[in-house]
């Protein structure tokens, strides 16, 4: 009887080395515009304590409701795999006096953790990178936290792209928009769908999310939070909206989008494209002033956004634009025998000690078999050590692309060769 066959779980994805050339090429883009935006980096553990996304993300949502991942250590204590970015880092600000440096402006790079359904651009193992500024109260960050997204997304050649804006205004003015929806819902109660309905008393904000079609109608004529907002917040959302103007920045109003805990307010947004069907959103974030002190921490004004890796990736994809191929070696380096395999290796090694990609063939197989395989790696160039070689210390050196003549040549020699400096 055969051992049994192991497998990933399912909505765990491994990802190969013919898929990572995309992912590398949109980390190291992120990267150069977080560096030129002064943005610096944090890093959070995968596991936290299970009140931090309890407090942190809610209690009545359905992150927390059914798809996180937790259960109890050895010292019975609850933690859960993160299932988002900002949580941990407000709490690694907090624990760690970060504020009392100044405001921080942050981003954060990594897996996530949801037990939901797996679909195209969703695993339940993802990814997403993330920016945080922390201690930015101004109508000016909101438009630069939306412009660092809109320009990276642009920078890939994400296609199809639309921003959707909208305002939460202040606690009061939820406080009365809430009122005004409950009052409404409440009357319409049987035209609501089941998950609605029980939403009403705990959080009915998020009845607006509702994915059922028959609520959705029942929506359409629903009170608009917008409606409800101060002078002051309305003054807040345009300038906001006159700053995303004058950095040339599209965007339309979309009165429907809201979040539904009380720590939100103000600018809430998504960026979608028309290149995902229902799963449109590559980018959502927005103001959260409410969640610092609710952590624990004193009253701070706070806005952030995340892009899902997978779902960025497809997009990129299927715009033609997901980057490099598997990386290229500049010298394939085929050997066979004693002698040769270990003057080989040492001249590999020096080759990337010179900066230059070098890949080393360690199959020992003949040499037409090696040759076949350095074709197929795309070098242009191809080092070639027998043992009559070796015992002569010169090696073989074959263009692979231009058709040209093979040298004979000493290992200081193609060391110069290959890398434009004398050895």
């Amino acid at each position: 009887m055969g051992v049994e066959k192991l497998q990933s779980l399912r909505g765990m994805v491994d990802l190969l080395p013919a898929q990572l050339p995309a992912w590398q090429h949109v980390e190291a883009v992120a990267r150069d515009h977080f560096r030129r935006a002064g943005l610096n980096e944090i890093r959070t553990p995968l596991l936290e304590v299970t009140e931090l996304f309890a407090r942190g993300i809610g209690e009545a949502t359905d992150v927390v409701g059914k798809e996180m991942y937790s259960f109890e250590d050895r010292s019975q204590r609850r933690c859960t795999l993160r299932p988002e970015g900002t949580a941990s880092v407000v709490r690694a600000v907090l624990e760690h006096g970060l504020l009392s440096q100044g405001p921080q402006r942050l981003w954060y790079g990594g897996p996530m953790f949801r037990y939901e359904r797996p679909q195209a651009g969703r695993q339940r193992q993802f990814h997403q990178i993330g920016l945080e500024f922390l201690g930015a109260a101004d109508p000016r960050s909101d438009a630069e936290a939306i412009a660092i997204a809109w320009d990276l997304l642009t920078a890939l050649g994400a296609s199809g792209l639309a921003l959707e804006l909208n305002s939460l205004g202040d606690a009061n003015d939820r406080a009365a928009y809430r009122q005004a929806l409950v009052g409404w819902l409440e009357q319409r109660r049987e035209q609501l769908d089941p998950e609605a309905c029980e939403r009403i008393a705990t959080n009915p904000l998020r009845i607006l999310d509702s994915k059922n079609p028959a609520t959705q109608a029942v929506l359409a004529e629903a009170p608009l939070l917008i409606d409800h907002l101060s002078a002051a917040s309305r003054q807040r959302f345009e300038q906001v909206r006159q700053l995303l103007d004058r950095l040339a920045i599209p965007y339309q109003l979309n009165p429907r989008l809201v979040r539904g805990l009380d720590y939100y307010a103000h600018t809430a947004f998504e960026i979608t494209s028309d290149q995902l069907g229902a799963q449109a959103t590559v980018c959502g974030g927005g103001r959260y002033d409410g969640l610092v002190e609710q952590l624990g921490g004193p009253p701070t004004a706070a806005i952030g956004w995340a892009i899902g890796l997978e779902r960025l990736i497809v997009l990129l994809e299927r715009a033609g634009a997901a980057g490099a191929a598997v990386a290229v070696p500049a010298v394939y380096v085929v050997s066979r025998g004693p002698l040769a395999e270990a003057m080989a290796l040492d001249l590999a090694m020096q080759l990337r000690r010179r900066g230059q990609a070098a890949e080393l063939d360690l199959s020992g197989a003949a040499f037409s078999r090696q040759l076949k395989r350095a074709d197929r790696s795309g070098a242009p160039w191809a080092v070639v050590i027998g043992e009559s070689e070796a015992e002569q210390g010169v090696v073989l050196l074959k263009d692979l692309l231009g058709g040209g003549a093979e040298q004979r040549l000493s290992p200081p020699a193609v060391l110069a060769h290959l890398t434009g400096s004398a050895s």
